[in-house]
Parts: structure tokens; C-alpha cells; sequence
């Protein structure tokens, strides 16, 4: 297989899930430039999110508890929560429920597609068992990024302190939890083990279309596009 052939199957689930998540933006399209830069940081975290990973392991050991909960889940979205939290949190783009879920999936999908692209770079696979790849651990990242985006935007427009804190724990230890579980059937389970990933996938992807709609029903913006469809 050429490398051109194992890099577009490696990227593309992420690409493909990044511009649904885009276009599911009914009312106000964000800046492509800022959702492209969102997506480039999460490339770019890699690295040292993989150096602070191998210390863990070195310090701590692979215990599935300890790999899985907190080596793994702890440090790759504890660093996606805290550059959401002090690069999108307080910008002007940053202005309705939707946008929190759009740019913490863009961050999580770049993250997972270089993830993507060293994993076929350093085992022989098909093209098929990469795109294979993207119903797994990429669109995993991004269901985990949907949970993130959309407690931060609950929490950017909520109208109380103590809500806005409780929402800023739920978009760090909600993906953080789910992340955990997913890594940890993978440790764990040996045989079969589509049995409980597959489930667990279904339950995310529910939960995930559920909050993209909520996110998209709380728009400032849904009641001038009525009154602008109604006026044309």
C-alpha cells in the first residue's frame, strides 16, 4: 500500500467527522479559519501530551485503573478542557451554546487524527482496517469533544456562578469518565471485546446527537433566522 493511501485513510474519518459536526451549525457558521486553528492545536498537543504520558507510566505503572483513568484520559482531556477553557471561553466568536461543541471537536478530532496517522505509520494495516479506525478511537475523541463543548457552552451562557462552575466540572470529568471506560474495556478485555465497546459507542452516539440538538435549540440566533425566513 502506498504511504499517500495509509495518510488519506488515516485522515479522513477525522476530516469527515469534523466538517458533520460543522454543518450540523443551523444558525450562526463559525469562522473556518478559527475552527481549522482549533483543529491544528489539537495536532499539536500530541507530542507533549505523549512525553508527559511516558513519564506517568514510568512514575506510576500501567495499572488499567491508573493507565486508563488517569494516564491516558486524565492528562489527553485535562489539556483539551484547559485550552478550551483559556483560548475559547472568552472569545468573541464564542457566541452561542453550538460553538463550544464545534471547536472542542475540532481540537479533540486533531488530536485523534495525527493519533490516527502515527498508529498507521507504525503497524501494517489496510486501508479498510484504517477507516475502520474512525468508528472507534477517532470518533470516540470526537464524542468526547461533544461532551466537553457542550457543558462549556452550557456553562458560557448559564446566568449563575454556581451553575457556570458545576458545568466547567461536568465538561472536564464527563469526557474524562467516558474516555476512562472506553481505554479501560481496551486494557482489560481480551476476547470479545466488541461486545462492550460497540454498546458503549452506540450510548455515546446517542447521548451525542441528543446534546448537538439541545446545543442547537438554545441558539440566540434560531429566532432571527424565523423572522428571517418569514420576511423572504
Amino acid at each position: 500500500m502506498s504511504l499517500f493511501s495509509i495518510l488519506m485513510a488515516a485522515i479522513a474519518p477525522g476530516i469527515a467527522l469534523l466538517v458533520y459536526v460543522y454543518l450540523k451549525d443551523k444558525y450562526d457558521t463559525e469562522p473556518l479559519h478559527l475552527v481549522i486553528k482549533f483543529f491544528l492545536l489539537g495536532i499539536a498537543i500530541v507530542f507533549p501530551i505523549m512525553i508527559i504520558q511516558r513519564a506517568m507510566v514510568l512514575g506510576l505503572g500501567e495499572s488499567p485503573y491508573v493507565f486508563s483513568f488517569l494516564i491516558s484520559a486524565g492528562v489527553e482531556e485535562g489539556a483539551k478542557w484547559f485550552i478550551i477553557y483559556h483560548i475559547l471561553y472568552n472569545h468573541t466568536e464564542f457566541d452561542e451554546p453550538y460553538d463550544g461543541i464545534v471547536y472542542a471537536v475540532a481540537l479533540s478530532l486533531g488530536f485523534a487524527t495525527l493519533e490516527n496517522v502515527l498508529y498507521a505509520l507504525y503497524n501494517s494495516m489496510s486501508v479498510m482496517s484504517l477507516l475502520a479506525r474512525g468508528l472507534l478511537p477517532v470518533s470516540g475523541h470526537a464524542l468526547f469533544g461533544v461532551i466537553m463543548g457542550y457543558y462549556v457552552g452550557k456553562a458560557k451562557f448559564t446566568t449563575t456562578s454556581r451553575k457556570r462552575r458545576w458545568f466547567l466540572v461536568c465538561a472536564l470529568i464527563l469526557p474524562l469518565f467516558w474516555h476512562g471506560v472506553y481505554d479501560f474495556i481496551l486494557q482489560t478485555v481480551t476476547q470479545n471485546w466488541l461486545w462492550y465497546i460497540v454498546p458503549l459507542m452506540l450510548f455515546l452516539w446517542y447521548g451525542g446527537m441528543i446534546k448537538i440538538a439541545r446545543a442547537n435549540n438554545r441558539s440566540p440566533f434560531r429566532f432571527v433566522k424565523r423572522e428571517e425566513e418569514m420576511n423572504t
